[in-house]
């Protein structure tokens, strides 16, 4: 028998903290996977053993910085243009300062690099359109905003969801993993590569990516007010985020070719930030974004050449599983971004307060 009072409930902050870290760990790991591993153009694509082994670099290199972007949007109470903005930046250090492919003649030896750069090279950048566009827009979309986008969604419509994940240690922690990825990175790539980037480019890359940085955090906290207008529902805007998105995948690394995935992420970016500013945009509208780029990822890549010798069996059961896990996880996100109906006596009651 007991007495007295009832055992006091842990505080809310304290029963959600194990969750958020539980949505943290998430988007550390999916960053990765969407990042390089989605694609399969590693030599270890289908090697098990191998891509977990590549997670210890792969996940502080893009999952430490895509809950850094998170964590600061919530934080500053950035929108999605904001984090775009801020992934951009990340996207431009990644590529032109970390590992610098964006300015290598022949990355880590592999076969093709230099010929493929050459037809839309731009000599006086010493920059391919085609590298510069397809990694840009791969760090931002990929590595970065369909991530977050999934995993916030699968933590619904919870605190958790719209409050930050960490505290201060844990931001430190996260802060002090990338920059140890991305130095052991660029070092390898100094140590191992003939050409580097220059003085002028490494500069360039930096103030670049400071301008995107100071455009997150001034723009991108405006909130425009919503307008009642009509938007095409969920399904049809995650088919055609997927037809969008596997035709910008499938361009050819020529000028046309860069022509056409220019105009098809414009006119993508146009057409979702006007129908974000309709008070019917919903969380799975965001969702079905997210899912048709993902989706759209996971089927092209069936018609990637790995680099290195994998074996054609390796290389369709590693598609296979991710694509079989992509529609897992953007199923996933589906569900738990239904909209939220309220009971009948809700409702009525609601007529009646009115």
């Amino acid at each position: 028998m007991t007495g007295g009072r009832p055992a006091a409930r842990p505080a809310a902050g304290r029963e959600r903290h194990p969750r958020r870290l539980w949505f943290a760990l998430g988007l550390v790991l999916l960053a990765p996977l969407c990042a390089e591993y989605l694609v399969g153009y590693l030599p270890g694509t289908g090697d098990p053993a191998e891509l977990a082994g590549g997670l210890v670099i792969f996940a502080p290199l893009y999952g430490a910085p895509a809950l850094l972007i998170r964590e600061t949007a919530r934080r500053a109470g950035l929108t999605w243009p904001g984090i775009l903005a801020l992934a951009t930046a990340l996207g431009v250090v990644q590529a032109g300062v970390i590992d610098q492919s964006l300015f290598s003649e022949s990355y880590q030896d592999y076969a093709g690099w230099a010929e493929h750069r050459l037809p839309t090279l731009i000599e006086p950048l010493g920059v391919s359109a085609s590298d510069a566009l397809g990694f840009l827009a791969g760090h931002v979309i990929w590595s970065f905003a369909v991530p977050i986008a999934l995993v916030e969604a699968v933590a619904g419509r919870s605190r958790p969801a719209r409050a930050p994940w960490l505290r201060t240690p844990g931001l430190v922690v996260t802060a002090l993993l990338y920059a140890a990825a991305a130095w052991l990175v660029r070092q390898d790539h100094l140590r191992t590569e003939q050409d580097h980037a220059s003085a002028a480019q490494l500069i360039g890359s930096l103030v670049v990516a400071a301008l995107l940085v100071a455009a997150a955090v001034t723009l991108g906290r405006r909130r425009r007010p919503g307008r009642e207008r009509a938007v095409p529902g969920p399904v049809a805007t995650a088919l055609g985020t997927l037809a969008a998105a596997t035709a910008f995948d499938m361009a050819p690394e020529t000028w046309p070719g860069v022509a056409l995935a220019a105009a098809i992420l414009a006119a993508g970016a146009t057409a979702v930030a006007v129908f974000a500013r309709s008070t019917r945009w919903s969380a799975r509208h965001r969702v079905a974004v997210a899912t048709g780029a993902l989706l759209a990822h996971a089927i092209t890549a069936f018609f990637v050449v790995p680099f290195g010798d994998v074996p054609k069996t390796a290389k369709y059961a590693h598609n296979l599983v991710f694509l079989a896990g992509a529609a897992a996880l953007a199923g996933w996100a589906w569900r738990r971004s239904a909209p939220e109906v309220r009971p009948p006596a809700a409702r009525s009651s609601g007529r009646a307060a009115r």
